[in-house]
């Protein structure tokens, strides 16, 4: 019984770890992308090899 409280303590520590992390890259803006949605309309799409075949 004691190893599922060291367990369930462990998990708790890490969550908390990945939360802290998280946190930390929203706010210093790791997740911020201001380029691709303004030139994403320009990158041309890949054809597929069934098309490139048929002409």
């Amino acid at each position: 019984m004691s190893v599922i409280i060291v367990l369930i303590g462990f998990s708790l520590v890490v969550a908390l770890g990945f939360l802290i992390a998280f946190l930390w890259s929203v706010k210093n803006g790791q997740f911020d992308d201001k380029y691709t949605p303004a030139v994403r309309i320009l990158f041309d799409d890949k054809k597929k090899n069934s098309e490139k075949n048929n002409k």
